[in-house]
């Protein structure tokens, strides 16, 4: 929620991207696929999975919460210069002076939205519905496929093709030299 507000194609000015805002290089050492025709950072699924082997491994590193998301936010070098500059302080609150601006108002508010999410009845905010497909399925393309042939044999609206797969930046699923999944209802 704070990094994308759930907006699986979103794209920071310094080009951190998807739901989880991995910058290419964090992307690619957790196995997400960037390259012109494919970019796994936007795919919910595999990025999901590939932000949960991050922060399991910042909190490895860290064995704080605090710092994990601060390091998540602005990377484990900037958190280890904050302790070094600190003194070696490893509490979040005594490195706050000594993150960046945006990691310093970060932490506070992945705080605030953890309880909020948590707490929302106590204070009378009421979840909305996620409007979703009646049936959505992957499958995994073993040969390179256009979008526009997946609408003329399946009748699906090539922009609901391009929406469930973000991943594919050209209209194409390049399934030549390895299977990739694809989505759709």
């Amino acid at each position: 929620v704070i990094e994308s507000a759930l907006n699986p194609v979103i794209r920071s000015r310094v080009g951190a991207s998807g739901l989880w805002q991995f910058m290419a290089a964090t992307g690619k050492m957790y196995d997400l696929e960037v390259n012109s025709l494919v970019d796994e950072r936007f795919d919910p699924h595999k990025s999901t999975v590939a932000a949960v082997k991050y922060l399991k491994d910042l909190y490895a590193k860290y064995n704080d919460w605090n710092l994990v998301i601060a390091a998540y936010n602005c990377g484990p070098g900037r958190v280890d210069k904050a302790i070094s500059r600190s003194g070696g302080q490893t509490d979040y609150w005594a490195l706050y002076p000594y993150l960046p601006k945006e990691t310093r108002g970060y932490v506070p508010i992945f705080i605030a939205a953890t309880y909020i999410m948590n707490y929302f009845q106590e204070h009378n905010i009421t979840p909305q519905d996620c409007p979703k497909p009646a049936t959505m399925d992957s499958l995994i393309v073993n040969k390179t496929v256009h979008f526009q042939q997946i609408s003329d044999v399946l009748n699906i609206p090539i922009d609901d093709i391009r929406k469930f797969n973000p991943q594919f930046k050209k209209d194409v699923i390049p399934g030549d030299y390895k299977g990739y999944t694809g989505a759709g209802y």
